[in-house]
């Protein structure tokens, strides 16, 4: 009965599906922000502020962090770009002026998080900070950034999986869906999906550091696992354009790297036993 009353007039096909904004940007009385651009902002003050957190819980001085983000986040940007770039360069073809438009989306997770990581180590031995105790309070602070940024594909109508009819269904406008799909109006949402995931995965990581399952510096190879993990996922269901490699989407071998390596990782850094599981969750 239930069922029938929401399925049927305007309210049914409200609840029935996630509706997507109708413009990327966020009018804050005469001033206009990309919302692309405000949730990466929005996600890296997050990953910042745990990761302080994490830090001083450690004995570290939390300028440490905030010194350590003004070289690694640009990197990160980057980094991602030139991944989503070297990854998608037809897109670009005729028009390369628009490599520099990031608020229009297009940034390559793994190529960021790679970038970002590598200037973080070294700014970490700049300072004179332990790299293992820098790594172990900053990777679970990672996925936390990187499920608030997702967002940002919301307010821009991209990066959705195929049709669906399922109650969490995404609508999409008719200028944003593949041709193949013009005559579909709700599709999976997964920056929804991979934001859940992202955070699950930081809880994850929390717990495992707080219960020394790991060695000291070997919890990233369980954040790259669990990334890779997420992502192969997410890869399956997309219906965007993307750069194929032996027919498989490229990220999907990306992924499957990631699975690989992080898990050898990880499984190198088992500690042989569990420690005491002590102090918030946050830390």
């Amino acid at each position: 009965m239930l069922s029938s009353f929401l399925s049927a007039g305007p309210l049914g096909s409200v609840l029935a599906s996630i509706p997507s904004p109708s413009s990327g940007s966020i009018h804050l009385g005469p001033l206009e922000l990309r919302a692309y651009g405000l949730m990466i902002g929005l996600g890296v003050v997050a990953a910042v502020w745990v990761g302080q957190r994490r830090w001083t819980a450690r004995g570290g001085d939390p300028d440490d962090i905030s010194a350590l983000a003004m070289w690694a986040v640009p990197a990160g940007l980057v980094g991602s770009r030139i991944y989503h770039v070297a990854t998608d360069w037809k897109r670009f073809t005729g028009r390369w002026g628009d490599v520099f438009f990031i608020w229009e989306g297009g940034l390559g997770i793994p190529g960021g998080l790679a970038a970002g990581v590598l200037v973080g180590v070294l700014v970490a031995r700049q300072r004179g900070m332990s790299v293992s105790g820098m790594l172990d309070s900053l990777v679970p602070t990672l996925p936390i950034a990187q499920a608030i940024g997702r967002w940002g594909n919301w307010f821009n109508q991209e990066v959705f999986g195929g049709p669906t009819d399922l109650p969490w269904a995404l609508r999409i406008d008719e200028a944003h869906r593949p041709a193949r799909y013009l005559e579909a109006t709700a599709f999976h949402p997964t920056f929804l999906y991979e934001g859940v995931w992202n955070l699950a995965l930081a809880w994850f990581l929390i717990r495992v550091d707080r219960r020394g399952v790991l060695k000291p510096g070997y919890l990233i190879g369980l954040w790259v696992f669990g990334y890779g993990v997420g992502r192969l996922w997410m890869e399956t269901i997309r219906v965007d354009a993307a750069f194929l490699l032996l027919g498989w989407r490229v990220n999907i071998w990306m992924s499957l790297v990631a699975i690989v390596v992080g898990g050898a990782v990880a499984l190198a850094g088992r500690s042989g036993g569990l420690g005491a599981d002590t102090g918030s969750d946050i830390y």
